[in-house]
């Protein structure tokens, strides 16, 4: 389906012409082209004389458009587009316009502009004006400019910067997104009430702001430059960081007084970076300076950092300062655990094999070893015991008793039934015995 134009009004004052767009089909009951905000305009304006040159722009809805000469007829026609489906639509029809002269009021604040570095926003002016003027900072969302309806009661007082008499007024605290654009604008008021507003700059926050030097920390061991950057804006700005996706360019030269020494350049991605094949006993010297592809930027070289490379003897002493170092640090960490690995052990072999043997009374009791853990070593009381045999003759001589006591006196000492103790026992014994054979 074919764009209609769009309809336009113009006006003319202080030297601009301020341009009111409506969407096409504006005045239609039922609409084709629903969602008005999707619409973009295109604006043509041309001197209206012979060799007139065209100027083309994108304009919002209600817009002002500014650079013109004075006393001067200019013709324009707006073009409704829809950049999501690639359509162009019909042109309005031509008007012209009489631009005016601008009236130079010195009370308004001049050349109005933003500074900004590392996410920091400063605006800056001239004050033209010898009596007394305090200026109000005023800003608008840049999305309310898209709209059709008026934004010009829409424009809110940066905190901080009311009723200041400065020329300056730092603005970060509006900057709430990176992904929108803002507007700024100073209001000058003079000691009798009376106001002027300045012209009204644009604050697109990553392509307005400047990218810092990065500060770099350099050191050396061996023969490699340790080089540790810290982005701009500090470690802590996670908008410098992450939304410019920023490399590094370190340049790096010889400091002597051969002019002709080479420069050489290294590119980093990392804020950590070495460079190795130094000369050992010289002074090096570096700079780095941080850019981002994405949006065009880079900053500034940082300061110079020179450092001094060591020499070869002090090279032999640095690797064996480091052998040692490295060294010390493994007996460190291997002797908890040769400890630990020393008392497992122990628990393990005390549980599974102990070192001590069961009592003398009782080992190879029954012509078996006992497997079970250790048994106390304190001997146990026992109880003297003997053998009476009751042995029933007709006829016993006097041999046969003897042959018998010997018999006996064998036995108590092979130890098997009795022990040093149990010498009163066995006469007790033999008494007994002598009395039954009688």
């Amino acid at each position: 389906a074919q764009i209609g134009p769009p309809g336009i009004e113009l006006q003319s004052t202080n030297g601009v012409i301020k341009v009111k767009v409506s969407p096409p089909e504006g005045n239609q009951v039922r609409k084709m082209w629903v969602d008005h905000l999707s619409f973009k305009y295109n604006l043509v304006i041309w001197e209206n004389s012979s060799n007139a040159e065209f100027r083309s722009e994108t304009i919002f809805p209600t817009d002002i458009i500014d650079d013109l000469a004075p006393d001067t007829t200019y013709c324009l026609k707006v073009q409704a587009t829809l950049p999501l489906y690639s359509l162009e639509g019909l042109f309005s029809p031509i008007r012209c316009v009489k631009t005016t002269h601008k009236v130079n009021d010195l009370l308004c604040a001049k050349n109005v502009s933003v500074l900004s570095l590392n996410m920091k926003f400063h605006l800056h002016w001239n004050n033209q004006y010898k009596q007394h003027v305090s200026y109000n900072v005023q800003y608008l969302i840049g999305y309310l400019k898209k709209l059709h309806d008026d934004y010009s009661v829409k424009w809110l007082n940066v905190p901080g910067c009311e009723n200041i008499t400065d020329t300056q007024c730092n603005f970060s605290s509006i900057i709430t997104t990176i992904l929108g654009f803002y507007y700024l604008r100073v209001q000058a008021v003079s000691e009798y009430n009376r106001s002027c507003l300045s012209n009204e700059v644009k604050v697109d926050p990553l392509i307005t702001n400047e990218i810092g030097p990065p500060g770099v920390k350099v050191d050396i061991s061996d023969v490699l430059l340790h080089i540790q950057i810290t982005p701009p804006g500090g470690s802590e700005s996670e908008v410098m960081r992450d939304h410019y996706d920023l490399s590094y360019r370190v340049l790096y030269w010889k400091n002597s007084s051969n002019n002709e020494e080479e420069i050489k350049m290294k590119e980093l991605k990392q804020t950590i970076g070495t460079v190795s094949d130094l000369t050992p006993s010289t002074l090096y010297c570096l700079k780095v300076q941080a850019f981002s592809e994405v949006y065009n930027k880079s900053s500034h070289y940082s300061k110079e950092e020179c450092i001094t490379t060591p020499g070869e003897q002090m090279l032999s002493l640095i690797i064996l300062a480091t052998f040692v170092t490295a060294l010390v640090a493994v007996l460190l960490v291997a002797m908890p655990f040769v400890f630990v690995l020393y008392q497992a052990y122990n628990k393990i072999k005390y549980a599974f094999f102990p070192s001590c043997q069961p009592p003398l009374n009782i080992e190879g009791f029954g012509g078996q070893r006992f497997s079970s853990p250790c048994l106390s070593t304190t001997e146990e009381p026992i109880e003297n015991c003997s053998i009476i045999e009751t042995i029933i003759t007709e006829e016993v001589d006097q041999i046969d008793f003897k042959d018998y006591k010997h018999s006996k006196q064998s036995s108590r000492d092979s130890g098997n039934y009795s022990n040093d103790d149990d010498t009163s026992g066995t006469k007790v014994s033999e008494e007994t015995l002598e009395k039954e054979v009688v």
